[in-house]
């Protein structure tokens, strides 16, 4: 259930988890927390202050994080590894790779500061291909929450699984969409957040409050949208995916992320696979990003709901 546009409030992906953290280890002593020297831009902090001993700060050193995550795992821990998404699924892949997806540890590699919206930061950690690599590693689950309600719920999810994952946060603060008495989150599973019979909006991150938006203008339009927050990438919920383009006959995607191998790849895979439909993904071209104010940065790379309402108004025009 999303509320009112006008009772909005705008918190950080990351400043939830670092709450949800909090929580969760009053709850349960076997979580620790891991850090590479960001604690307080990744809020891992506010875990640090309260359970020191449980807390790790392994300096600038992303694949130790990891290796030392895994052996934690090994010893019947729940390690939470944070740092920044670029350091995470880049500088530290073969460590994500052998020593945790491989052996199916249970390792939660919870990173922020992805995407576009980093800002100011630039191109070089500007992850937007981080997906793409989390999503092709096996045994690995990838989560993408929309806003805070979701993040924290994927905490606690993510806690409560046995397994390797990755869940993909961000600096700067969006809509909280939801309601913590209403929605619930579950892995593997997409939530339809709006029905509408014209086209499906598939979205998860940041931009599910703009496809909410896109949503609106389209409705003034005279287009019904249904739009799914995709939130699990994987396991992706092929089932809610294919219900949808049976119903609309065309579909859009939208991510902060690029449209070569996040969402939009996995959304075709499972479209072409069992029902080709019209399909348009929004999110970034193959480029790579640039310092900026975020707000302008997603405007620029095309990131925005008039940019899904475009999408929107050329894939209907191929429907049969």
């Amino acid at each position: 259930m999303t509320k009112s546009e006008e009772k909005v409030i705008k918190i950080a992906t990351r400043d939830a988890y670092g709450k949800a953290l909090v929580k969760l280890g009053g709850e349960n002593t076997d979580i620790v927390v891991l850090d590479a020297d960001l604690s307080k831009s990744t809020k891992t902090a506010d875990f640090n202050k309260v359970y020191p001993e449980r807390f790790f700060n392994m300096g600038i050193a992303e694949q130790n994080l990891i290796g030392f995550s895994a052996g934690l795992a090994a010893v019947g821990k729940i390690p939470f590894a944070s740092t920044f998404a670029i350091f995470a699924a880049g500088r530290a892949f073969e460590q994500i790779r052998n020593s945790v997806a491989y052996p199916k540890l249970n390792v939660k590699i919870a990173v922020t500061h992805a995407g576009i919206s980093v800002g100011e930061d630039g191109g070089s950690h500007q992850a937007i291909e981080d997906l793409a690599l989390m999503r092709a590693i096996p045994n690995m689950t990838v989560l993408v929450p929309a806003d805070a309600v979701e993040t924290d719920q994927i905490i606690r999810a993510a806690a409560e699984y046995q397994g390797p994952v990755y869940i993909r946060m961000g600096r700067l603060a969006v809509p909280v969409l939801f309601d913590d008495t209403k929605y619930s989150f579950a892995i593997g599973k997409a939530n339809i957040i709006r029905e509408g019979k014209d086209v499906a909006i598939i979205a998860n991150g940041l931009m599910v409050a703009e496809a909410l938006k896109a949503a609106e203008e389209l409705k003034e339009q005279g287009i019904e949208s249904t739009v799914v927050n995709c939130a699990s990438l994987k396991p992706l919920d092929e089932e809610t995916i294919i219900n949808a383009a049976k119903l609309t006959g065309a579909v859009v995607t939208a991510e902060e992320h690029s449209i070569i191998g996040g969402l939009g790849s996995a959304v075709a895979e499972v479209l072409s696979e069992n029902i080709p439909v019209p399909l348009r993904r929004v999110g970034v071209k193959d480029t790579f990003g640039e310092s900026g104010n975020p707000e302008e940065l997603l405007k620029k790379y095309g990131l925005t709901a008039q940019e899904i309402v475009i999408a929107v108004r050329e894939v209907i025009k191929q429907k049969k």
